[in-house]
């Protein structure tokens, strides 16, 4: 995982009121009441108070809103963190993972991939995808195959939507250098 940028000073710092506004002040001070705090994911990203609100819709519709369920979401989700080496939402999604079900032992072996032992098929499947995605910006008719024996129609385009989301967003993360949250901050949605 990179991390670099996450130690390095941000490009962009997290902005207060004056910054993001007060529309995505009280947002980004709603998200966090049960985190405990505003994460700076939020608050830099309001940097842009339009985008930002547009953004936060379209990915509360594939977590928590979507329709895969909550520990599938945060497995794929920490496996394009690894891939993408994104500490940042690696960091984020280990304790989102915690939350949906997923053990300290599945969180880790997200890190060794969809061969490791112990995963089920679907996880396999989810997995290995995710990693083709990355890898290839496609999917073989193999691999769709394979994935199409776990996940209905809608969930496959919101698997899609979901990896490519995530990719994206590691690469503003690490971009942007955006720095961890305090300890025992996370926030509900992204």
């Amino acid at each position: 995982m990179q991390g670099e940028g996450a130690r390095a000073a941000p490009r962009i710092a997290p902005g207060g009121r004056a910054e993001i506004g007060v529309l995505n002040d009280a947002i980004v001070t709603l998200i966090g009441i049960p985190a405990g705090g505003r994460a700076n994911v939020f608050t830099t990203l309001a940097r842009h108070r339009k985008l930002f609100r547009r953004w936060l819709r379209f990915a509360a519709a594939l977590m928590p809103g979507g329709r895969l369920s909550r520990a599938d979401t945060e497995l794929v989700i920490l496996r394009v963190a690894h891939n993408a080496g994104c500490a940042y939402e690696w960091e984020h999604h280990r304790r989102l993972g915690r939350l949906a079900g997923l053990s300290e032992g599945e969180i880790d072996r997200v890190r060794e991939g969809p061969d490791a032992d112990g995963w089920g098929p679907r996880q396999r499947a989810l997995l290995a995808a995710a990693d083709e995605l990355h890898a290839e910006r496609d999917l073989s008719d193999e691999r769709w195959a394979e994935l199409s024996r776990h996940l209905g129609e809608r969930e496959l385009i919101e698997f899609l939507m979901l990896v490519g989301h995530y990719e994206m967003l590691a690469m503003t993360l690490n971009a942007l250098r955006v720095q961890p949250d305090a300890p025992g901050r996370a926030p509900r949605l992204i």
